[in-house]
């Protein structure tokens, strides 16, 4: 491998795939065997069950020592992004892929045992467009905790080849939030082009909403406790004035 290839180990490190989210674990894999060139290899089938593969020329003579050098060199990367692959699965993963020789070959098995093939792809897609459509933001349940959970529902959709627009999110990030945030959601909508709109820039309005109404809820607990004390001292006072008068009575 180049010098480049070496120095990357230290900055990629491989993520371990436990049997979720095979999509999101594939890309990070993809880029990591890149960095260290070793993707051609993993993507490309390379047969080592036939040792004479490739040991030959055209005549049917010997391969010279340049090519016994290049077949050392690709079992070695070989190798290389065959331990970069198992590293990167958890224990419970890994004994499906144990018996295989190549990268390639225990690449194409996790492809196949976990991205599943259209049809399925397809299933998974629909499960997450009914999903996506009938979640909203519960009363009790914090902004940041909500939208976190529908932009994980976006990504997933977008690693199954589902591209939401951005007017669409917006929309879903308009319609799904509870009533208490009516009032931010109408000065939006009548006040932004939704065409145009950025995401992040409806996201900010309603966390600073979202800040105004834990103030204002804050302040009006704190006068509601405040009221409720004031009255408990004086119904006390008022009751043990009158049980006093009662005993001078």
């Amino acid at each position: 491998m180049s010098n480049m290839a070496g120095s990357s180990i230290a900055v990629l490190h491989t993520p371990v795939f436990n049997g979720e989210n095979y999509e999101f674990w594939s890309i990070r894999m993809k880029t990591i065997l890149k960095s260290h060139e070793l993707w051609d290899l993993v993507e490309n089938r390379f047969d080592v069950s036939d040792p004479k593969k490739g040991k030959e020329n055209e005549e049917g003579s010997k391969a010279t020592e340049v090519e016994k050098s290049t077949m050392a060199e690709i079992l070695m990367k070989d190798a290389c992004a065959l331990g970069l692959i198992q590293s990167a699965v958890s224990d419970q993963i890994f004994p499906r892929i144990v018996n295989e020789e190549t990268s390639k070959g225990a690449w194409d098995i996790l492809k196949q045992e976990f991205r599943g093939d259209k049809q399925v792809r397809s299933v998974k897609l629909q499960g997450l467009r009914r999903e996506f459509e009938y979640t909203c933001m519960k009363d009790s349940e914090p902004l940041s905790v909500y939208i976190a959970k529908l932009f994980d529902l976006i990504n997933q959709m977008k690693s199954y080849g589902e591209e939401l627009s951005r007017k669409r999110v917006v929309q879903k990030l308009l319609i799904s939030l509870p009533r208490s945030y009516d009032s931010i959601c109408s000065v939006i909508e009548h006040s932004k082009d939704l065409d145009t709109l950025e995401v992040q820039e409806v996201v900010a309005s309603l966390k600073n909403f979202e800040l105004r109404l834990d103030s204002h809820t804050k302040n009006s607990t704190e006068r509601a406790f405040t009221s409720l004390n004031i009255k408990s001292k004086n119904s006390k006072s008022g009751s043990s004035s009158g049980n006093h008068k009662s005993q001078k009575n």
